[in-house]
């Protein structure tokens, strides 16, 4: 249950400062860079939540025994 908790916080965490970085570039009239900021911490996010996605997996694989 706590690890779920340090998930969410470390998303919201990595959410808030692409947020920052992608205003300040864009404050500094550089939207592209900006942009492309925002797409690696999506994929960033992206691989985190791949990540448990598997361990679920694996977990309810291993309640039902389909190993």
């Amino acid at each position: 249950m706590l690890g779920d908790a340090y998930i969410l916080f470390q998303i919201a965490g990595i959410g808030i400062v692409i947020a920052m970085i992608h205003t300040v570039l864009k404050q500094m009239g550089k939207e592209d860079i900006a942009h492309w900021a925002t797409l690696v911490g999506f994929i960033i996010v992206l691989f985190i939540v791949m990540d448990n996605l598997a361990d679920l997996f694996q977990q309810i694989k291993s309640v039902f025994l389909f190993q």
